[in-house]
């Protein structure tokens, strides 16, 4: 989309060094596709018939992806939008000419957002952006979920934990928080499938919800063995290939020679394809930052790994273009 740079813009432009948040965005700006994304929302926001006139959409938006990407509070991205003209840039906005959209525009917006389940809408329409440049394939996927964190502590007003937040252990130690279980394409690594449960649920039980129909094979480590028994993979009534991962204390038992040498081969071929699914969970939790949830509820928190999802899906795929 055009937009004319202001005087300050320029001048801010002409500067030496560019930062490497300012090539993150002008990257963003290029992949992201603007119009489809719009399209999604459009049809449920204001439109200003009463009232004050709304916030233009594409602003709100762009608004909304800067406080994905770097973990802001509705309070702290007014601030930084203030701060920086990088991000002021990235959101069309100009100080000389107008304020920026305080908090509580913003929370409306997110709101708007959850209200209709467009989260879901814009992960859907990256999706099908992807598809159509022939890079989201169907022949594999990649089933895996990772832990986010809540806060444990019972020093609120209401004295207590998140309700819907559950603890688990792993390995040797407990975590309190949910977990976001993903379905993964194995060739292209970009997510067409996001579940959000509490930490308790155990990953193989969500499985059935990972797969989009058309898979012949599915890659797993060990924590899903015996998926293919389970009566809602059963009753698919479908041939998958399951290539799940043994278990370690299986393979460490057996006595040293070629069949062992042979398994240990296997099992190498098998994670060398599974390791992909990591590179999802890194741009959600190194990249964007989102190691801990944001809000309160399974809900929110839901709505919000689908726009972190899709907008890792955007990263992933600019990659894998260029390759």
């Amino acid at each position: 989309m055009i937009h004319q740079p202001s005087f300050s813009q320029v001048e801010f432009a002409d500067k030496k060094k560019i930062t490497r948040r300012e090539k993150f965005l002008a990257r963003m700006e290029e992949i992201i596709p603007w119009p489809r994304l719009l399209a999604v929302i459009e049809p449920f926001y204001p439109r200003g018939e009463r009232g004050r006139p709304p916030v233009g959409l594409e602003r709100m938006l762009r608004m909304y992806f800067l406080q994905q990407w770097y973990g802001l509070a509705d309070e702290a991205l007014e601030d930084a939008l203030y701060d920086s003209q990088a991000l002021r840039g990235f959101a069309r906005l100009e100080l000389a000419a107008e304020g920026v959209p305080d908090a509580t525009t913003l929370l409306k917006f997110r709101r708007l957002l959850e209200t209709h389940d467009l989260c879901q809408g814009l992960f859907t329409a990256i999706n099908a952006d992807l598809t159509a440049r022939g890079l989201l394939m169907r022949a594999g996927t990649l089933v895996d979920a990772t832990l986010i964190a809540a806060p444990p502590s019972t020093k609120n007003k209401a004295k207590q934990r998140d309700p819907e937040m559950h603890q688990t252990r792993k390995g040797r130690q407990w975590y309190f928080g949910m977990k976001a279980h993903i379905g993964a394409d194995r060739d292209s690594k970009l997510v067409h499938t996001v579940v959000a449960t509490a930490a308790n649920v155990a990953d193989i039980t969500k499985t059935a919800e990972l797969l989009h129909g058309q898979e012949t094979q599915v890659h797993a480590d060990a924590g899903y063995t015996g998926v293919e028994k389970r009566a809602e993979i059963v009753v698919l009534a479908r041939t998958i290939d399951w290539q799940i991962a043994g278990k370690r204390g299986q393979l460490k038992k057996m006595a040293e020679g070629v069949e062992k040498e042979t398994l240990k081969a296997v099992e190498q071929a098998k994670a060398s394809v599974r390791a992909f699914v990591e590179h999802p969970f890194h741009i959600l939790k190194n990249i964007f930052r989102h190691r801990k949830v944001r809000y309160r509820g399974l809900a929110k928190n839901g709505h919000q790994l689908y726009t972190l999802f899709g907008l890792a899906n955007l990263i992933i795929g600019a990659r894998q273009a260029t390759v």
